[in-house]
C-alpha cells in the first residue's frame, strides 16, 4: 500500500522550486521507490500473487486551485500504478489506485475542512451528501489487496460519493 502524501494549499504562480521539488519526491518518487522494492522482492521470493494499490485523490484528474503540485504527482502516480499493472502481470502483482475524495481523518479534517460549517457545505456539494471516512478507505484497500479483486489490475477506485461527478454546465 502506497500513500505517500505531502500536500500544502499555494497558487501555483507562488509555488517555490524546493516546494514543488519536495511535493514530486514524497508522492511520485516515494510510491515508485515503494513500489519497485515491493516487486523486486516479490519476485526474488518466487512468490506467485500480490497486490499494490496506490493512493492518489480525484483531483488528479478534476484539478484544483492551490494543487497544482500534488495533482501533478498523484496524476503521475495514477498513470505508474497502470503502467506497473502492464509490466508486473506476469510476475503475478495487480497494480491498482485508490482516489478518495475528502475523508474524515484527523490531519486532513484539521489543515483542510476543520469547522463544521466547512464539511456541511462540502457535503452538500457531494451526491452522497457526507464526506468519506477511514473505513470507507480502509473498505477499498481490502478489497483491491484481496484475493476477491483477483482481476482487477490497472484500475481506480474513486472514493468520493460521487463528488467529481457534477462537474457539468448543468451541475447543480
Amino acid at each position: 500500500m502506497n500513500n505517500a502524501a505531502g500536500n500544502f494549499i499555494c497558487p501555483a504562480i507562488d509555488l517555490s522550486p524546493n516546494g514543488w521539488n519536495a511535493v514530486i519526491s514524497i508522492v511520485l518518487n516515494g510510491s515508485f521507490y515503494c513500489s519497485r522494492a515491493f516487486a523486486l522482492r516479490y519476485r526474488e521470493a518466487g512468490r506467485e500473487r500480490g497486490a499494490i494499490a496506490s493512493v492518489i485523490a480525484t483531483y488528479a484528474w478534476t484539478g484544483n486551485a492551490g494543487t497544482a503540485h500534488s495533482a501533478a504527482a498523484k496524476a503521475g502516480v495514477q498513470n505508474l500504478m497502470m503502467t506497473l499493472a502492464v509490466e508486473l502481470a506476469p510476475l503475478g502483482i495487480r497494480c491498482n489506485s485508490i482516489a478518495p475524495g475528502p475523508i474524515l481523518t484527523p490531519g486532513a479534517t484539521e489543515n483542510l475542512f476543520p469547522t463544521q460549517e466547512i464539511q456541511d457545505a462540502m457535503s452538500a456539494r457531494i451526491p452522497a451528501r457526507r464526506l468519506g471516512t477511514l473505513d470507507d478507505v480502509v473498505a477499498a484497500t481490502r478489497y483491491l489487496l484481496s484475493d476477491e479483486a483477483g482481476y482487477v489490475t490497472g484500475s481506480t477506485v474513486t472514493l468520493d460519493g460521487g463528488g467529481w461527478l457534477p462537474q457539468g454546465m448543468f451541475a447543480t
